[in-house]
């Protein structure tokens, strides 16, 4: 294996087609601000190193990051690849994560205007994330322990599982397939509108008008808070402990929960007939 180590390097492409190499301590940056330092690389394994010019992952194949930092003019630093481990980084910088397969994440955080888009099989675990638009039509990912500060999150995603993660974002899960989360906090607003086939199990949910024209939506054992306008048109199978603001205009399906301010039934209700039921 190859070891290069304690370098500074600014040029374009500076180790362009590395195989079989470890690069630690070495700095990515300098007055002649090169592009795509490790392009169409194959078993690298980057240790302790400052990423700080534009494109430096892509096409990469096979190896590792560990306890690496990527600045925010780090732009659109990993795309198109396979196989890699990141541990304990720092991904900053727009576009941080693109059309990338097989790739797990522990440890770290990022902040990424947009991360993650048409990934697929992601494993993420123990990672904080603040982004405006992440994991846009990404499949087949695992997240654990994840804590993330979003707005328009997981769009058009299919086969995504979630434990003991806390969800702050805007407009999750819209158009969303095949979702299904455990024991988390999920709050914002317009939760999941227009999704098929999520499954929140043991969750927190807080936030206006969630879970609005939905097919397949389960809620098993949750609790909500500040729900007020919520199920709308949405074919619903959900037993809540505790109360709900309100319910508006269910499809089908049954809702149970200790209490509900207000079930709304108006002229607008889609056919179909949902059972509502309280506790108290």
């Amino acid at each position: 294996m190859q070891y290069i180590e304690n370098l500074v390097l600014d040029e374009e492409r500076a180790l362009y087609g590395l195989k079989n190499a470890r690069v630690v301590r070495c700095r990515f940056e300098g007055p002649a601000d090169g592009e795509s330092a490790l392009k169409e690389c194959r078993d690298v394994h980057l240790e302790d190193c400052d990423l700080r010019l534009r494109y430096p992952l892509w096409h990469v194949s096979g190896g590792s990051l560990r306890e690496c930092r990527m600045t925010e003019t780090c732009r659109a630093a990993l795309w198109y690849d396979d196989h890699l481990a990141i541990e304990n980084c720092e991904l900053n910088g727009i576009k941080a994560l693109r059309e990338c397969r097989d790739i797990t994440i522990t440890g770290g955080s990022a902040i990424s205007t947009e991360f993650g888009w048409m990934c697929r099989d992601l494993a993420i675990r123990d990672f904080t994330l603040h982004s405006e638009y992440p994991f846009l039509h990404t499949e087949n990912a695992v997240f654990e322990g994840f804590t993330l500060h979003g707005k328009y999150s997981f769009q058009y995603a299919k086969n995504l599982t979630f434990r003991n993660c806390v969800l702050d974002t805007k407009d999750a899960f819209w158009h969303a397939e095949n979702i299904t989360v455990f024991d988390s906090v999920v709050k914002g607003e317009y939760l999941a509108w227009y999704s098929t086939n999520l499954r929140l199990v043991r969750c927190r949910i807080i936030g206006t008008q969630p879970l609005c024209y939905c097919k397949g939506l389960v809620l098993e054992d949750c609790t909500t808070e500040a729900c007020d306008l919520s199920f709308e048109n949405s074919e619903v199978q959900a037993t809540i402990s505790g109360p709900i603001v309100s319910v508006k205009n269910p499809a089908s399906g049954t809702i149970t929960a200790d209490s509900i301010g207000e079930v709304i039934l108006d002229e607008y209700k889609w056919p179909g007939e949902c059972a509502i039921s309280t506790r108290q």
